[in-house]
């Protein structure tokens, strides 16, 4: 038998329905709102223990394409491999859900959320988290919190909660907030890039291009709107729910308690050792310096004649690590590496170090060091990919790939696949970025962040490379962005925030965000709370020192990129207008004129048929330039459609092949010379055909305006090749 909850929240009518189906989960529930409906389940071994103090959680969010009637793109007609999409919605839920596990809970867990069926108009990230909880919640797990996450918008000024598709395509804002009815959990933003027209003079407009950062006082509230949301959400979850939970299992949550007398024996005797250890454990995320300090505990003779095993010795040890580290910060505000609570690490920074690549930058900051490396492509090379609610591909013209090899923690393990961590730091970066990227810019960008050295938030070292390696390449960027990652230390009623954390602060602290913007306010956030919750007036403050450490970083990356040298390897773009009546003729019967011009010159040509563009690119400048000229030739010879609706100029009516002729050079190329034909029109006359002769330059035989006896070689309807007569 079924039971159906129905909810009314934010003007959407939410149902969920327990008992039909999966029924053998610890705890599962058809969610459905609109026409999306969500499977979430919740598996649990309490038989099948680990032996480690972990948690150990897997969380599964998956798409079936038959969810929006259609069948997986590619030639295997079965899903595969996540998307990216669907491993980022899979960390989203993770982490809102995670701090919800009591410690000592040690049972293999899997959430699995599947979409089987889709609405363009549902959030469905939203929803998913929402089901995933609702699932946990209901459970027989020992868990009695609701979560939910909420979406808000900006919409002309206004906060909108769970905008709608269409909303958030006109918003200027993306916040995604995740928390219980008194908690914050896990906050993702990302500031949206629009354009608008400005008058510049009478009935004269342009176009503007914002970035629309947000200033720390904005942030901190639409985050406040969202708690507002979440609190309603959870209550009414908590209530509705309340009649379709399982009983609680029974289960033990295991203590992995160190004897204190252990503990107080190192604390009394190696607490030197430790406060050295941490000197040097601040240049690196290993713990080797610990693990020495606890080999030395091991061999005294407290530890050999109460025959303790080096697994208690080693943890002891990092108990009263965590101690003296949090204590540093709380009470002396002093860190381990010596710094001041604001103080940022030495900062350096080196651009176009690859004389190969379009651009690059090593940023260095501290014991983190991230090269972030661009390469431009044009438009239609950029990554294809599929969307559940669509029929159609998209195409993502900015990537942003970031890289965790081993050996940038000091590791001995080879470089495999890329995992959720790697693409959740390089969408946070992207996130980051994009926005300050002229709308107008239609080519690819792809930076890569290669993390060398890594000792404390390499993705905020990914923004700073990444965002001068846009500079280095020329993209066009309204601002420079500098990302930074704050932390927070908690004792009772003190606390302090951290700038700049490194790995060691990261893993002993108690809470983990980073901060991006511009000079003009914030671009991107993520925010992981492990303390359960945090106060908005304490955000607030964190906000505002985060921005003091971005302003610094900004500063020298301004510095930085006054000196940036553009690479020899960049690609030669030149744009012009034809009339866009002429752009058939350019394009030739079934792409074969424009395809003989790419061949020819080695060049990419893009073509905007609306208004005539033309964008050709390459490697070999003179080739670019050349390609050019070819291209405003053939559009000179044809007439526009426009003109009378006249057709182009027949060559074939007008010249026969082997017809000499008299002409005059208008413009010499470096592939040879356009003369003008005395019957109407242009012909190619190459540097080949000048001469029986190898010609250097054109220059050495011909001047403009230079008459000439040519003869027909080749005729097309809209082209003519020609020969110096005699050749």
């Amino acid at each position: 038998m079924s039971t159906v909850c129905e909810f009314e929240l934010n003007g959407k009518q939410e149902i969920f329905e327990f008992g039909k189906v999966a029924k053998q989960a610890n705890g599962s529930v058809l969610a459905k709102l609109g026409n999306a409906v969500v499977l979430a389940t919740v598996v649990s071994e309490f038989d099948n223990p680990v032996e480690e103090d972990f948690t150990p959680l897997t969380v599964q969010y998956v798409e079936k394409t038959y969810a929006s009637a259609k069948l997986p793109g590619g030639f295997i007609k079965r899903e595969g491999k996540p998307s990216d999409f669907e491993t980022l919605t899979s960390r989203v839920i993770d982490r809102s859900l995670r701090p919800l596990f009591p410690k000592g809970y040690i049972y293999p867990t899997t959430i699995t959320v599947i979409v089987l069926s889709a609405d363009s108009d549902v959030d469905i990230q939203v929803l998913a988290l929402n089901a995933a909880s609702a699932a946990l919640y209901t459970s027989d797990l020992p868990i009695k919190k609701s979560v939910a996450g909420v979406r808000v918008g900006r919409v002309e000024g206004e906060y909108v909660i769970n905008p709608t598709t269409e909303q958030l395509d006109d918003s200027t804002l993306d916040l995604y907030v995740a928390g219980t009815k008194e908690e914050l959990l896990m906050i993702e933003m990302k500031s949206i890039s629009s354009e608008e027209m400005i008058e510049v003079d009478i009935e004269a407009f342009t176009k503007l291009h914002k970035t629309n950062e947000m200033n720390e006082d904005e942030l901190v509230n639409a985050i406040s709107i969202a708690q507002t949301a979440l609190k309603e959400s959870n209550e009414t979850y908590e209530i509705g729910f309340e009649s379709v939970s399982k009983e609680i299992k029974d289960i033990e949550l295991v203590e992995f308690t160190i004897d204190e007398a252990v503990i107080n024996h190192v604390k009394e005797n190696y607490l030197e050792d430790i406060k050295k250890a941490l000197q040097k454990l601040a240049k690196s995320e290993r713990a080797t310096e610990l693990k020495d300090v606890a080999k030395k505990v091991l061999e005294d003779e407290y530890c050999t004649s109460n025959e303790l095993e080096y697994s208690v010795v080693y943890e002891a040890v990092s108990i009263v690590k965590r101690e003296v580290v949090r204590a540093m910060i709380v009470n002396e505000k002093v860190r381990a590496d010596g710094r001041g609570l604001k103080e940022v690490r030495p900062i350096t920074i080196e651009t176009n170090i690859l004389p190969s690549a379009h651009s690059s930058c090593l940023f260095t900051r501290g014991q983190t060091q991230a090269l972030v490396v661009g390469t431009l492509a044009g438009a239609k090379d950029g990554q294809m990919y599929e969307v559940l609610t669509e029929k159609s591909t998209r195409m993502e013209n900015f990537m942003v790939h970031y890289n965790f090899p081993g050996f940038s923690v000091g590791e001995a393990k080879p470089m495999f696949g890329v995992g959720r961590r790697e693409l959740g730091h390089g969408n946070l970066a992207k996130k980051a970025l994009e926005s300050t990227i002229d709308k107008d810019y239609e080519d690819t960008v792809r930076l890569v962040s290669e993390i060398l050295e890594s000792n404390g938030s390499s993705s905020m070292a990914t923004v700073c490379g990444g965002s001068l390696a846009l500079k280095a390449a020329g993209v066009p960027i309204s601002n420079l962005v500098a990302g930074v990652a704050m932390g927070m230390v908690v004792e009772g009623e003190k606390y302090s925030v951290l700038t700049d954390i490194m790995g060691l602060e990261d893993h002993d602290g108690d809470m983990d965000f980073k901060v991006a913007g511009t000079k003009d306010g914030i671009t991107a956030l993520q925010m992981d709370i492990k303390l359960g919750g945090i106060e908005l007036s304490v955000l607030k403050e964190a906000l505002y020192q985060a921005k003091e450490g971005r302003e610094h970083i900004l500063n020298l990356m301004e510095e930085a990129a006054s000196e940036i040298v553009p690479s020899e390897a960049l690609p030669l773009v030149e744009q012009f207008a034809i009339d866009p009546s002429k752009i058939m003729v350019v394009i030739g019967k079934a792409g074969s004129t424009i395809k003989e011009i790419i061949e020819k010159f080695s060049v990419s040509i893009d073509l905007d048929r609306d208004s005539g563009n033309v964008k050709v690119s390459g490697e070999n400048k003179q080739n670019v330039l050349d390609a050019c000229e070819h291209i405003k030739s053939i559009s000179s010879n044809a007439h526009s459609r426009k003109d009378n609706d006249k057709k182009s100029v027949d060559f074939e009516k007008l010249y026969e092949v082997d017809e000499v002729l008299e002409g005059k050079v208008v413009r010499i190329a470096d592939f040879g010379a356009f003369v003008e034909l005395p019957k109407g029109g242009e012909g190619l006359l190459h540097i080949s055909k000048l001469s029986k002769q190898r010609v250097k330059r054109v220059e050495d035989v011909l001047s403009l305006n230079d008459n000439i006896e040519i003869k027909v070689l080749k005729v097309k309807k809209d082209r003519i090749e020609l020969a110096l007569n005699g050749i």
